[in-house]
C-alpha cells in the first residue's frame, strides 16, 4: 500500500475525484467533484474549521449517494468517524419522496456534529452556485432546515455558530 498523505482530506480529494469521474453538475459542464472541493474549502475557509474529520467528510460527502462507493470502503480508507458522517449525509433514495427528507433530517440530527457542519457547507455551496432563480425558494428552505439541525451544536462548537451566520448572510443576499 502506498504511503498516505499527512492529512486524510488530501487522500479524500483523490478518492472523490476518482469516484465522481465523468459526473457533471447540472450545467453539464462543471465536473461534479468541483462541488466536493468547494464544500471542503467552505468548511475550512468560510466556516474556519480545520477539523480533519469534517474536512475529509466534506470532500467525500456525496460519494455513497452518487457513486459506487459504500460505507465499508470509506470506513476502511478513512475511518468509521468519516464514514459515519458521509453515511449521515446520504439520502435513502429507496424511500418515497414524502418519507425521504424527514428520515434524512432525523439521521442528520442524530449524527456527529461534523455531519451537520458539512451539510451547512453543502447548502452554502449549492446556494452560491444556484443557476435557476425558479429554484431559489426551495434552496432557501434547504438552508433553513440545515440551520435548524445545526443550531444545537453552535454552543459547543464555535465553527458551527460561525457557519450558521455565514449561511444566513448568503441567504439574505439571495432574498
Amino acid at each position: 500500500m502506498p504511503d498516505r498523505s499527512p492529512h486524510p482530506w488530501q487522500d479524500a480529494a483523490a478518492f472523490a475525484a476518482r469516484a465522481h469521474q465523468h459526473q457533471h453538475r447540472k450545467d453539464g459542464l462543471t465536473p461534479y467533484v468541483a462541488h466536493c472541493f468547494r464544500v471542503a474549502m467552505t468548511v475550512r475557509h468560510v466556516f474556519d474549521c480545520d477539523d480533519e474529520v469534517a474536512l475529509t467528510a466534506a470532500m467525500l460527502h456525496d460519494t455513497i449517494e452518487d457513486t459506487g462507493a459504500d460505507f465499508d470502503e470509506i470506513s476502511e480508507a478513512f475511518g468509521t468517524g468519516v464514514a459515519a458522517c458521509v453515511a449521515a449525509l446520504t439520502k435513502n433514495m429507496s424511500l418515497p419522496d414524502a418519507e425521504r427528507e424527514p428520515e434524512y433530517d432525523l439521521r442528520l440530527s442524530e449524527a456527529d456534529w461534523r455531519a451537520r457542519l458539512v451539510k451547512l457547507a453543502d447548502v452554502y455551496d449549492n446556494l452560491s452556485d444556484l443557476s435557476s432563480p425558479a429554484k431559489l425558494e426551495k434552496m432557501l428552505e434547504k438552508c433553513r432546515r440545515a440551520i435548524a439541525l445545526a443550531e444545537p451544536d453552535a454552543g459547543s462548537h464555535a465553527c458551527v455558530g460561525h457557519a450558521i451566520e455565514r449561511v444566513r448572510e448568503l441567504m439574505r443576499r439571495h432574498a
